[in-house]
């Protein structure tokens, strides 16, 4: 019979593989591999999620890697972009393709590609990205030369739906702004996705990063369909346990599992982060009432802080002149220790994000 693990234990779980129980030596290229990749939709995210995990963390460690090709931007998981290494690039995009198969089917754009060959657009799509880096403007007003009448967005929704496509520096370069230009993963990494998917290996990066976890969690992470019988395949090499509800939980066998008793301490948690975005049941982290305010209905997730291991409230900084300020709106009365633990981390945010200010402040909205 499976043992039983508690919420708490489900959450100290969690914070030790997502380096949130202490922060770590690794690198920044260490981390984005150990996490399996970050939410990196929004340009800045990743660096407030290393920020608060790493050691010593610069922009510059993360903007150098995205310079010199160690890590890339691209659309995966939950047809979101993460920023991932090449190689989880290559190697997770084929198996999560039946997303973006599935969404040519259930766009606004249906009705006016369901006639078209796909195919040959995605082949002119790659011949000219090719050429040369596009943005997604430019790219529909080309493939719309050769197929009049439909809307440069259909043709690219088509294009980045079976093309593996790369957002180029300097997005995701911290202060630097503009519109994404795009290339394929051949002509930016000298390589394609891997011809063999295995949702073996991704199952597994996916338990080492979050686990234990149900196959409902890990489809929930992914986007994807049909990874229980990827578990039922890996079962005789897994851990099986149960959580308070009785669902069965899957995990790696020599995956660390901290004492539930094991302090949390307070943490700033950045828009986006992914952990209260990768699992089915995120109570682990987030109360069901509390995650509808900081996921907004138009898909925005608000920075949080961690008070005992899960989300007590939000956060967002806000900058006026030569001010900049963290204002944290707490759920419920936090203690003392706490609130000085989120001040101190709040100021030393500041220094990091915005060391040009002249003036640092935090509040909270009690």
């Amino acid at each position: 019979m499976s043992d039983t693990l508690s919420r708490r234990a489900l959450n100290r779980a969690m914070l030790d593989r997502q380096l949130l129980l202490r922060r770590s030596k690794m690198t920044a290229l260490e981390a984005v591999e150990h996490l399996a990749g970050l939410q990196a939709q929004a340009p800045n995210p990743p660096y407030f999620a290393l920020w608060t995990r790493l050691h010593g963390f610069r922009q510059e460690d993360l903007a150098s890697l995205l310079l010199d090709k160690s890590v890339v931007r691209i659309a995966l998981m939950r047809g979101t972009v993460h920023l991932v290494t090449p190689s989880d690039a290559l190697a997770w995009r084929p198996v999560v393709q039946p997303l973006y198969d599935r969404s040519m089917d259930n766009t606004q754009f249906t009705p006016e590609i369901k006639g078209l060959d796909h195919q040959e657009i995605a082949r002119t799509a790659r011949k000219l990205l090719g050429e040369r880096p596009h943005s997604a403007a430019e790219l529909g007003a080309e493939l719309a030369n050769r197929w009049e009448g439909v809307r440069p967005s259909a043709l690219v929704h088509v294009a980045r739906a079976l093309v593996p496509l790369v957002q180029l520096p300097p997005r995701g370069i911290w202060g630097k702004s503009g519109q994404p230009t795009y290339q394929t993963t051949g002509d930016w990494l000298g390589d394609e996705p891997d011809a063999t998917p295995s949702p073996e290996r991704m199952f597994r990066r996916y338990l080492a990063a979050f686990g234990p976890a149900s196959v409902q969690d890990a489809q929930a992470w992914a986007g994807i369909t049909k990874l229980g019988a990827v578990a039922e395949r890996l079962r005789p090499e897994l851990r099986t346990f149960r959580d308070e509800n009785g669902r069965e939980l899957f995990d790696l066998e020599d995956a660390p599992r901290p004492d539930p008793d094991t302090p949390a301490p307070a943490r700033l948690l950045g828009p986006f982060d992914q952990t209260v975005l990768s699992y089915a049941d995120r109570t682990r982290i987030i109360s069901d009432e509390h995650r509808k305010v900081v996921i907004t209905q138009n898909g925005l997730v608000k920075g949080t802080i961690l008070v005992g291991g899960f989300v007590k409230g939000f956060w967002e900084i806000k900058t006026a002149k030569k001010t900049a300020s963290v204002v944290i709106t707490p759920f419920e009365s936090i203690p003392k220790r706490d609130l000085d633990a989120l001040e101190s981390s709040a100021h030393r945010l500041l220094s990091w994000a915005h060391p040009n200010a002249e003036t640092h402040t935090t509040q909270f909205v009690l």
